[in-house]
């Protein structure tokens, strides 16, 4: 496999090749039973007929080859650090993160520094702001040391805030933590060195899906997001603004119907966590405890609201039942319901509800 490290980092990082074609591309090969060296040495027919690729894909290809002795000299020098590359198709490329992200943005390779078996355990993730107040770091403090006690690994993405108390707790408490960069690996060099002991120790694992030699960026901040959330079981956001990361996560994983828990703001708090609530996410308390409100009521109405029969979109049972429900919320709680079936009559056309017992096969 060592061998194949140049050819796979020359694959991660070619330009102007989507992710989803990169992962096209990797089940090709391994439906076919060939190696990343094999792909790269295909003649233009196969680039075609195998692969679907265009001529300007296939164009930046070969062109790429070039880049492979160096990244033969960059692979070398990694492992001889230290640093662990783990391809898409490796036996220790995490299954959580193949199951919850798609094509577009699962990476074909990772790059990771200590215990690898911390990426096979059971995993949370705690999210939100890097101004977070003293209650948010609280409320991380005492998640993250539920989860040390309850042996699941602590997933943070290493910025200041939250992310910084997740990591601190979790070691505090003697638990396992994942850190995922926003830069490359070889760059996390003050890092490595803080965490030096907990490294060796077993219980850190570093983990960077860009360039090794990359340096911090926003872009790369935000692909990170995907990652930490990809990463994780259970989602706990601290703080929450209306905008950014943790805000940006937390919605796109409730539109795939993920189950978020948000710590429910006290009166005079300013921030957007009763906002995500609203829109469907899970409310707890300091403790991480899930707090029961009369969402039950509501919840209670919109079901009988669909066992008397018709079909409704998420706008029709807001409005006919005056909820102050959020359209994103109506949608996840009935998503989640066995007895409810989403229905679409064209793909232009609302999602629209109905209550089974009214289907008629």
């Amino acid at each position: 496999m060592d061998k194949e490290f140049a050819y796979w980092i020359t694959f991660a990082h070619m330009p102007k090749i989507t992710t989803k074609k990169k992962n096209e591309i990797v089940k090709t090969l391994t439906e076919n039973n060939k190696s990343i060296v094999d792909f790269f040495r295909e003649a233009r027919e196969n680039l075609i007929v195998l692969y679907g690729l265009n001529r300007e894909e296939i164009e930046i290809i070969e062109n790429s080859l070039t880049e492979i002795p160096g990244n033969a000299f960059l692979a070398e020098e990694l492992l001889e650090q230290g640093f662990n590359l783990i391809p898409l198709t490796s036996e220790f490329y995490p299954p959580l993160l193949k199951k919850n992200l798609d094509k577009n943005k699962l990476p074909v390779l990772l790059y990771t520094k200590g215990n690898l078996k911390i990426l096979k355990e059971n995993s949370i993730a705690i999210v939100g702001s890097r101004k977070a107040n003293e209650k948010a770091l609280r409320f991380t403090d005492n998640i993250a040391k539920k989860a040390s006690e309850n042996y699941e690994v602590v997933v943070s993405g290493f910025a200041k805030g939250v992310d910084k108390q997740a990591l601190d707790s979790a070691l505090k408490y003697k638990g396992h933590s994942i850190i995922v960069l926003p830069q490359g690996i070889a760059t996390f060099n003050s890092g490595f060195r803080k965490y030096y002991r907990q490294i060796v120790e077993g219980d850190v694992l570093v983990l960077s899906i860009f360039h090794p030699k990359a340096p911090w960026s926003v872009p790369f901040a935000m692909a990170r997001n995907a990652i930490i959330y990809g990463l994780a079981e259970k989602i706990y956001v601290a703080q929450s603004e209306a905008s950014g990361g943790t805000w940006s996560g937390a919605i796109e994983w409730l539109k795939k119907n993920r189950k978020i828990y948000v710590r429910q703001p006290e009166k005079n708090e300013k921030n957007a966590n009763m906002l995500l609530i609203n829109k469907g996410a899970i409310p707890v308390d300091i403790e991480g405890n899930i707090i029961h409100s009369d969402d039950k009521h509501q919840e209670n109405q919109i079901i009988e609201l669909l066992k008397k029969g018709g079909e409704y979109s998420a706008e029709e049972i807001i409005l006919k039942l005056k909820l102050k429900w959020e359209k994103e919320k109506v949608i996840s709680f009935l998503k989640n319901r066995d007895d409810i079936e989403a229905i679409k009559e064209t793909k232009r056309s609302k999602e629209k509800f109905i209550h089974k017992k009214h289907l008629f096969y």
